[in-house]
């Protein structure tokens, strides 16, 4: 059963980044932008980066960058949007646990609108943790237990139709409870990111440091 729902989850986003525009866009988060700016520059791992907006900006400002997303479509064009700003990123395609990132070899781990599904979501968090240097950052901006008031106010907001995927201020700190909490809220945003975040959304943001 999970594989069936793991294909259709890939299928859906092979379609989705199968349109010659970039969903998102090609600029970067600014959550994301904001908080690498105050961060010393290394090794930093994307999860389900899609279309590699912000797996590229991130090289363009000198980090040594590696990506991963269910998507071959996506990969495809991350590849090409890297291509056209001179960069290199290492995008590997497939499920995290099957994708061999070695333990504690990251500086930084981003997950930008990274929805996992609710019963892998744990898992991958954690895994994810064992990818992290000590002293390490994640930086996290989802949409929040909440969003689907928006969404029905405006559907081009974007982000999940199930509200199992969407996350919470207090999920993330049980999750991440190894971690100096520098900045984690609850809060709403207004988004313009390509045609599928546009307008105000309720969102959840996280930096914490790997103690």
């Amino acid at each position: 059963m999970k594989e069936k729902i793991m294909d259709a989850w890939t299928e859906k986003w092979n379609t989705k980044f199968s349109t010659e525009e970039y969903a998102y866009g090609k600029t970067p988060n600014l959550y994301l932008a904001e908080k690498l700016e105050n961060l010393p520059v290394g090794k930093i791992l994307y999860g389900a980066e899609g279309e590699g907006r912000n797996a590229v900006y991130a090289a363009k400002k000198g980090w040594e960058v590696a990506a991963f997303d269910i998507s071959e479509e996506g990969r495809k064009k991350a590849m090409r949007l890297a291509k056209e700003n001179q960069v290199e990123i290492d995008y590997k395609n497939g499920l995290l646990p099957t994708l061999g990132y070695k333990p504690q070899s990251f500086d930084a781990i981003a997950l930008i609108y990274a929805h996992f599904p609710k019963n892998i979501r744990e898992t991958y968090h954690k895994l994810l943790d064992t990818y992290l240097k000590s002293g390490g950052y994640i930086i996290l901006e989802a949409f929040r237990v909440g969003h689907e008031a928006y969404q029905k106010v405006n559907p081009n907001v974007g982000g999940p139709q199930q509200k199992d995927f969407l996350l919470s201020e207090k999920e993330l700190k049980e999750t991440f409870s190894n971690y100096e909490i520098i900045e984690l809220l609850e809060t709403e945003t207004m988004l313009n990111e390509g045609d599928g975040h546009i307008g105000k959304g309720g969102v959840v943001r996280f930096l914490g440091k790997k103690m």
